[in-house]
């Protein structure tokens, strides 16, 4: 099926590694426009450097910075034309327990969680609402839905950016702008390679991941690719899903026991 991306402008954040770069790949593949960026340059020139095409714009940019954030958005609409679509991915985990999490764990996983939604929204709100199929997917975690203990303040910032994301989608829908989430679970990116030569067990990679996956309950008995997180947030991106809106889809290989 045609996804109707050619030519539309997609903005990807935290597209330098990952389920954001597997993004990356994807949109270009449907012949979409695609801006992206990250916060260390190094790492976001070297993921891109073989994508080697003249439909990405590449620009270091912290989204916790509301300036820098509108700035790199007037360089995507100078150079593209507008924003058709924004991929919320900017973000990480915070191994923190109860009894572990400071007052600035706790503020600063919520200020990098919202304003990883809430900055680049204001910054592309305008060029979305020129849009005549304007798309917003955050990528999540099912921690928002099945919070995990020792990642308390992940998992509470996780969920209350699902809230948000059912808000958001009725108040831009007068707008024309919908907005979706992609909640993921055991995604296989570096942080697990590292976690298996750390374990040093003798396993193979594979053979450690399918034990992974059994002991969290994984009903597909292994860890999700990143290109496998990557489609359903282009197929939501998609003109084809203009009547997907407020909803979110897990990705995570069935019900499983927590994320770690």
């Amino acid at each position: 099926m045609d996804l109707g991306l050619a030519d539309r402008t997609i903005w990807v954040t935290g597209g330098s590694s990952g389920v954001g770069l597997a993004t990356v790949r994807a949109l270009l593949a449907e012949g979409a426009r695609v801006a992206t960026c990250g916060r260390s340059a190094d790492r976001l020139a070297k993921a891109t450097a073989a994508l080697g095409s003249d439909r990405l714009l590449t620009g270091v940019c912290d989204i916790r910075d509301a300036d820098a954030t509108h700035a790199f958005a007037r360089r995507i609409a100078d150079t593209f034309g507008g924003v058709d679509g924004l991929v919320n991915n900017a973000g990480q985990s915070r191994m923190k327990g109860l009894d572990e999490a400071t007052a600035d764990d706790w503020r600063d996983e919520l200020e990098l969680k919202f304003s990883g939604v809430l900055n680049p929204l204001d910054a592309a709100r305008p060029y979305l609402k020129a849009s005549d199929a304007a798309s917003i997917v955050n990528i999540n975690a099912v921690l928002a839905k099945q919070p995990e203990p020792r990642l308390i303040t992940t998992s509470a910032a996780r969920a209350g950016i699902l809230n948000l994301a059912k808000s958001l989608s009725a108040a831009l829908a007068p707008d024309g702008i919908r907005v979706n989430s992609v909640c993921l679970g055991l995604i296989d990116t570096g942080q697990w390679t590292r976690r298996h030569a750390a374990a040093d067990s003798g396993r193979t990679y594979e053979d450690w991941q399918a034990e992974l996956a059994a002991d969290r309950g994984i009903a597909l008995g292994r860890l999700g690719r990143a290109e496998e997180a990557a489609y359903p947030v282009v197929a939501l991106l998609s003109p084809r899903a203009s009547y997907i809106t407020g909803t979110s889809i897990d990705v995570c290989g069935g019900v499983g026991r927590g994320i770690l």
